[in-house]
């Protein structure tokens, strides 16, 4: 059975398959399923921003907002913030530039970063792989005040990121399009990386996104499910070490905090800030 499911996993992976969803989960049509979908998955209507009755499709009610105050930042300030709700896949220290035993499997931050020249930031850092579910709210949060550096979109596959994606096809993570927000703070730097996958029309970013991000501020969001990984730099984060793969997290809760300031480290030929790359794979 292992070999037909990756055959199927690999055909659904084709970008004509999530552009054709993302376009009937936009339509007008898709209204008519929102209340069947919120009761399928459990999801908290009484949290969004406006009545189930107001959202114009499916689409628009996946990509809600909240009714403020609903997820409360941790008031330490050197936290860094869980940027979205989501399960903790896989956390850990970053080793010789290496993210260990994500679902069985290892990564480099060379091919999860596409070569960025700012991977060398992130060698001995810590990471948290953070998936998202149909039933999570799907707005992705700063978790950091700072200037974004660079923002980078990375083409790629849409593979989904179910257990079983994740376990036997090789290297979903680098290998499907993702959004990289790199973004220096009081105590060094963070890269946000989204994760597109199977039905994620697209990974958008807030318009109007400021050089100047709060903690807790709207980043992006995601049109239906996907992963997001949040990296720091090396030597500078102490992670809460009572959290662990399988854990639940929301929106603003502390997953560690910062030692000290960091000073700024020399980057690669590093890209000058705020740039926008469109990275093809």
């Amino acid at each position: 059975m292992k070999p037909l499911f990756k055959l199927l996993t690999e055909l659904s992976s084709r970008r004509w398959v999530s552009q054709f969803s993302g376009k009937l989960a936009k339509s007008a049509l898709s209204k008519r399923w929102i209340r069947r979908f919120a009761k399928i998955y459990g999801i908290h209507v009484e949290e969004a921003e406006k009545p189930i009755e107001a959202y114009e499709s499916l689409n628009d009610f996946f990509t809600r907002r909240l009714k403020p105050g609903s997820r409360p930042l941790d008031p330490s300030p050197d936290a860094m913030l869980s940027p979205v709700d989501a399960v903790i896949t896989a956390c850990g220290t970053i080793q010789e530039g290496e993210l260990l035993s994500i679902k069985g499997q290892n990564y480099t931050i060379e091919e999860l970063l596409n070569h960025s020249p700012r991977m060398i930031n992130y060698e001995h850092g810590h990471f948290f792989v953070l998936y998202l579910s149909p039933k999570d709210y799907h707005r992705i949060h700063s978790p950091v005040s700072g200037e974004i550096l660079e923002k980078d979109r990375i083409r790629g596959k849409v593979y989904p990121v179910h257990d079983f994606s994740m376990q036997h096809m090789k290297q979903v993570l680098s290998r499907n399009e993702r959004l990289v927000t790199y973004i220096q703070h009081e105590f060094g730097e963070v890269a946000v990386v989204k994760v597109g996958a199977l039905n994620v029309a697209s990974i958008q970013y807030v318009p109007s996104l400021p050089h100047q991000i709060e903690r807790g501020a709207e980043l992006a969001y995601f049109e239906f499910g996907s992963t997001v990984v949040l990296l720091t730099e090396s030597g500078i984060f102490n992670p809460n070490l009572s959290l662990k793969p399988g854990d639940k997290v929301r929106v603003g809760q502390s997953l560690g905090h910062f030692t000290a300031k960091h000073e700024k480290s020399s980057h690669r030929g590093s890209p000058k800030k705020t740039e926008d790359r469109d990275s093809i794979e």
